[in-house]
């Protein structure tokens, strides 16, 4: 699959092979040994093996336009990348630099906002990421006030996923016509970073306190609401993915170890009640893997059905990743509980995204609501 090319979508062949390339590259530059140092570090990111994703391999610039450094492509191909970041846990900003900022900034039209900060990001060289705050039902809780020709921002955002590690923060913020996007440097004076204890240590976050903070407005004052709605189905589209890696990941060490695990004289995979947990998960994560690609379809496609498909797919693929991740500590019996052993740290990562914009309840209820029932 060449990387520069500028295509409608790539073949199922290329689809494989980008897939093969991303996880030889993650296995021998990010294996547990290399998660576990990372996620216990100062900001819990690997920024060289960062630069060498975009070097090496183009990632951040996989689903980003030609003329901003990007390679072109869509969101079914940035899908099978985050698919196999979230089997590997992998210790990069990719989601709040690549999925949330970077989608923020293609859907706020701002060409010269664009032009200043994709580029950087199709190369490596930066990282940023959405400070909207969660729960989202809650709405942005920054106020921006304009002061001759430039605003000002007030407030206190929480929760915001890779702001530990990032350089550019984008932050929705309320404004006299409503909301607005909002950029400015996590140095910049007035804004105040305090990164956040969490269960899953292989995606930080952080919160931010803004006090008079100067910021640059990016696209049109009070098009926030428009924008922020598209990045959130952008992101379920993308944690969806990242779950069914995950999934599979955690089906693969129960189904490897039942093999080996020998119980009253026989593998513990040959009893037939481990036959049919492991395969009840099989059927979930390809019911889930069907329900995340359509959604990725939708998003490259700009489908009218995307808001239904992504809280279809982020519901039905956070269910199956946090069932896949217990059941794979079950069926590891007492080493599947101890912190040597990696399945805690599926666990962690699948609970944590099974609410992060949104847990399974609220995107089954905007399912219902779209389907009109």
């Amino acid at each position: 699959m060449t990387m520069a090319s500028t295509v409608a979508g790539a073949s199922p062949t290329e689809l494989d092979e980008l897939r093969a390339t991303v996880r030889r590259f993650l296995t021998d530059k990010a294996p547990e040994s290399h998660v576990r140092a990372v996620m216990t570090s100062d900001r819990g990111v690997d920024l060289h093996l960062w630069r060498d994703l975009a070097q090496q391999l183009g990632l951040q610039g996989l689903a980003l336009p030609e003329a901003y450094g990007g390679a072109g492509y869509g969101y079914v191909e940035q899908a099978v990348v985050l698919e196999e970041l979230g089997r590997a846990l992998t210790c990069v900003p990719y989601f709040g630099t690549v999925v949330l900022a970077a989608n923020a900034l293609l859907a706020s039209g701002d060409a010269a906002a664009m032009e200043l900060w994709l580029p950087g990001i199709a190369a490596g060289e930066l990282t940023a990421t959405l400070a909207v705050g969660e729960p989202i039902t809650a709405g942005p809780t920054v106020a921006a006030t304009q002061v001759d020709a430039s605003w000002r921002l007030d407030g206190t955002v929480t929760h915001v996923v890779d702001g530990p590690s990032a350089d550019l923060l984008l932050v929705v913020g309320r404004t006299a016509n409503g909301l607005g996007l909002f950029a400015l440097g996590t140095g910049t004076d007035g804004v105040v970073r305090t990164q956040l204890p969490t269960m899953d240590l292989t995606r930080r976050q952080a919160a931010f306190d803004f006090a008079d903070a100067p910021a640059t407005l990016v696209g049109t004052d009070g098009d926030g609401e428009r924008i922020l709605a598209r990045v959130l189905e952008l992101a379920a589209v993308a944690l969806a993915a990242e779950q069914v890696g995950g999934a599979q990941r955690c089906l693969e060490m129960a189904t490897e170890y039942a093999k080996t695990r020998i119980q009253f004289g026989r593998a513990i995979g040959s009893f037939q009640a481990v036959k049919h947990r492991c395969a009840d998960l099989l059927v979930g994560i390809e019911l889930a893997r069907s329900a995340a690609a359509r959604a990725a379809v939708c998003a490259s496609a700009d489908d009218p059905d995307l808001a239904l498909m992504a809280s279809l797919a982020k519901s039905v693929c956070s269910t199956t990743f946090v069932q896949a991740a217990s059941e794979n500590i079950q069926l590891h019996g007492g080493i599947g509980f101890t912190w040597e052993h990696p399945a805690h740290l599926y666990l962690k990562r699948a609970k944590s995204s099974q609410l992060l914009f949104g847990g399974p309840a609220l995107h089954r209820e905007r399912v219902a609501q779209a389907l009109g029932l």
